[in-house]
């Protein structure tokens, strides 16, 4: 839809109410906003209600069906998607609601194509046959689980009753999709997705399949372009195409080449798939129905790869793409959340270390305290007027894997490619909150996203170990004097000192010659429940002491919290 738009087309999408999106808007509503984001006007967008389980007429008011007398290519990508599905909840959608979208495109009087899309483990059998006896309906649906069942049992009867009606049909068979091959972003987490998913939490002992399993994918973005130009470049109907990159890493390299860009371990043991369908669910942790994608099939790409010549398409490279999508995948924690400032992994100082926002110009560096991570600052990153920041996770906390350098050298390392001055702001790491809850005013959205976040890390293999270790090494004798000493102006310091505390987290000793902020009626975490107090604060430093494009100055230190 975003391309066609982009083209100039005129584009109708018939979406189902009172569907409602993330935030409680409406389906169009929220399309309408995504549009919007990603730069695309939607004045040409037309959105109408309907139901393709609604018989041939999709649901459509009379009204809305005499507004698109004149459609010209009508795209099916509906589809139910999920595994554990029952038989008859997958037919209606998949199977039926297939037939009644190709049935109603053809009242079309102008209709030049109608594009199917199935997957690309269907549609592998030349001849396709509907309806099927019951008695082969029945081994297929057992044999590969209602979802796979009727993706195959759809696309052989789209291709049957299109030739019946004389439909002008093109079938697009595309791989696993994963993310934009730019900026990663993806709303589907299961599949492939959940095989990240686990590699990441560290719930993967072993990998299903064998050296050469071939699991595909293809980029959303080149995917939906090849989609768009379908109608133009695609000159004889009744065409099948696989769309997929046929320099998709084998699996085990796949997995192997994620773990290593994401700082966490690969399995080292293949499991085969007949002996994992001979063992219960509940030990192997596998859903049966996703182990029909775990074959070493190849996939005959070649008419596919016409229609993206004559479009002028090219694949993303793909390693390229899988990286960038994992980054996604962790930043959006596997669907469970938003990222306020997606991010990636970078080598820093021999740590993946996962890094949000600007990396080389920023007027912020922002460190996080424990046991949270860097989401923690979504609330100040979410103030309007913003500057431009560097948010990480420190090394062996949260998203970013563990170094043998120590603090300073990892810091030295990931403040090399800055060009700028910035202001350092760290939160302390001495102590948990224990007035977090009882502070007034306090932004408990903010906070609840927070500590979500941190919890879901803590629970990766390490991450709660090294956080009671950094504890224990903030609260040291010597490390608390050390710090102390500094504040005092014992030991010196060259770059300014700004302390803010909270009213009910007061500070213990001297704090020498740096500058103190109070903030009313918080406690020890006022990046939390005060993110707009906190920014004004940060603009304010800023703007008295930082320097844009200032190679090889120092950066000013803002230390919330710090006792």
């Amino acid at each position: 839809m975003l391309h066609l738009l982009d083209q100039g087309r005129t584009v109708a999408a018939v979406v189902r109410e009172p569907a409602r999106g993330r935030m409680g808007a409406s389906a169009e509503g929220e399309l309408r906003a995504w549009l919007q984001d990603h730069g695309v006007a939607a004045e040409r967008l037309a959105v109408v209600t309907g139901d393709l389980t609604d018989g041939a007429g999709l649901g459509l008011s009379a009204a809305d069906d005499e507004r698109l007398a004149g459609v010209r290519d009508v795209f099916n990508t509906a589809a139910i998607y999920r595994f554990g599905l029952r038989r008859q909840e997958a037919r209606a959608v998949n199977v039926e609601g297939a037939l009644n979208v190709l049935r109603w495109g053809a009242t079309r009087p102008g209709l030049r194509r109608l594009v199917h899309v199935p997957g690309y483990r269907v549609g592998l059998s030349p001849q396709a046959r509907y309806p099927l006896p019951e008695a082969e309906l029945m081994r297929l649906y057992r044999g590969k689980g209602a979802y796979e069942g009727s993706k195959v049992e759809g696309d052989a009867a789209v291709r049957v009753v299109a030739a019946q009606l004389g439909v002008p049909l093109t079938v697009v068979n595309p791989s696993s999709v994963i993310g934009h091959s730019t900026t990663g972003e993806t709303d589907q987490y299961i599949g492939l997705a959940e095989l990240v998913r686990d590699l990441w939490t560290g719930r993967l002992p072993a990998l299903p399949g064998t050296a050469r399993t071939f699991v595909p994918v293809v980029a959303v973005d080149h995917f939906a372009k090849f989609m768009a130009a379908i109608p133009e470049h695609d000159p004889e109907p009744g065409r099948l195409h696989w769309v997929l990159d046929e320099n998709t890493p084998d699996l085990p390299d796949m997995i192997r080449l994620l773990a290593g860009h994401l700082g966490v371990r690969a399995p080292r043991t293949l499991v085969p798939v007949a002996l994992i369908r001979r063992l219960p669910t509940a030990l192997t942790g596998a859903n049966p129905e996703t182990l029909a994608f775990l074959t070493e099939d190849r996939y005959d790409t070649a008419s596919a790869e016409r229609v993206a010549e004559a479009a002028g398409l090219r694949q993303p490279p793909v390693e390229t793409a899988l990286r960038r999508w994992a980054d996604r995948l962790v930043a959006d924690r596997f669907g469970t959340a938003s990222a306020v400032l997606p991010g990636g992994f970078h080598e820093v100082a021999g740590s993946r270390t996962y890094a949000a926002g600007d990396r080389t110009s920023p007027d912020f560096v922002l460190l996080h305290g424990l046991p949270l991570d860097g989401e923690s600052w979504q609330g100040v990153l979410s103030e309007p007027d913003e500057a431009p920041t560097l948010v990480t996770d420190l090394p062996g906390l949260g998203r970013s894997a563990p170094t043998a350098a120590t603090p300073l050298d990892w810091l030295t390392d990931l403040l090399a490619p800055v060009r700028t001055r910035p202001v350092i702001v760290a939160h302390s790491a001495d102590r948990l909150a224990t007035s977090l809850l009882g502070s007034s005013g306090a932004s408990s959205d903010g906070a609840h996203r927070a500590i979500a976040s941190a919890a879901a890390q803590l629970h990766r293999p390490g991450v709660a170990r090294r956080t009671a270790h950094w504890l224990r090494a903030a609260n040291h004798p010597t490390e608390r004097a050390t710090l102390q000493a500094l504040l005092s102006g014992t030991k010196p310091v060259s770059v300014p000192v700004h302390i803010v505390a909270g009213q009910l987290d007061l500070l213990v000793g001297d704090p020498g010659p740096a500058t103190v902020t109070t903030i009313p009626a918080t406690g020890h975490h006022p990046h939390l429940t005060h993110p707009s107090a906190i920014a004004a604060i940060m603009r304010r430093i800023a703007g008295g002491s930082t320097r844009r494009d200032t190679e090889g100055t120092q950066p000013t230190i803002v230390r919330p919290l710090e006792p």
